[in-house]
């Protein structure tokens, strides 16, 4: 079995790390390592993190608040898998969610998968259905890919290719876009393997405010003032369609 890595940046969800990460202790797919990376949480996260019990649990400890781009860098700096996975501490997965993604991987060869997701909002849950596939200039216009979805191919990728860039908000979108803007593809998987907790004061529970992120994000790709007017409509397009149908 090929190893893969699961990074988890944790900041002050001493709510939820434990169901995050006891989802990924019992997946079906053993060969695995979970990197916590705790971004200097005031909480009890990380007395609950060092309270689960299980050897292929890695932490780190940050002297001080960084931010969940620093938090990720850290954990794929430490990774030593031939897969990384993105989870976020109040996210969680189905069982068999590694399993079914190195094996969609390795019978098809690819660099870079995600798959569709369930919204979780208090009782409320609504499936979020993700394209079969996403290249860079489909991929400015829909930022369906999902973090916590997400697993990289590093025999195709260096380290390099995947650190989050050091900005205030949307690291993980402009990411894929670096990405698969090397001409790299990235593939959508049908099966719902995710579950996304939009928590009432998350930073992307505020629709306007993901609204604004995207908008700013666009400056840092080299694209016409009309071609991001273009590809926000599309965005917006799509994030209603994604959260409707």
């Amino acid at each position: 079995m090929k190893k893969v890595s699961v990074i988890i940046p944790v900041h002050n969800s001493g709510k939820y790390i434990e169901e995050c990460i006891t989802s990924v202790i019992n997946q079906t797919y053993k060969d695995i390592e979970i990197i916590v990376v705790d971004d200097n949480s005031s909480d009890n996260s990380l007395s609950i993190i060092n309270g689960i019990k299980d050897k292929r649990i890695k932490v780190i400890k940050l002297n001080k608040n960084s931010g969940v781009a620093i938090a990720r860098n850290k954990g794929i700096d430490k990774a030593s898998g031939n897969y990384i996975c993105f989870l976020d501490s109040d996210d969680y997965w189905y069982l068999d969610k590694i399993e079914k993604q190195v094996k969609f991987m390795e019978d098809n060869d690819y660099a870079f998968i995600y798959s569709n997701y369930l919204y979780l909002k208090g009782n409320h849950t609504h499936i979020a259905k993700v394209p079969s596939e996403i290249n860079y200039k489909k991929a400015l216009g829909n930022t369906s890919i999902f973090t916590s979805t997400v697993m990289l191919n590093m025999k195709k990728l260096d380290k390099k290719d995947i650190y989050m860039p050091l900005v205030t908000r949307g690291q993980d979108s402009l990411c894929w876009w670096n990405i698969l803007s090397k001409g790299i593809i990235a593939y959508g998987m049908n099966d719902i393997l995710s579950v996304y907790r939009v928590r009432e004061k998350s930073l992307s529970s505020n629709k306007f405010r993901a609204l604004k992120r995207t908008w700013n994000l666009y400056k840092y790709r080299d694209i016409s003032y009309l071609k991001k007017i273009w590809y926000f409509s599309c965005y917006v397009f799509n994030a209603i369609k994604r959260r409707l149908f």
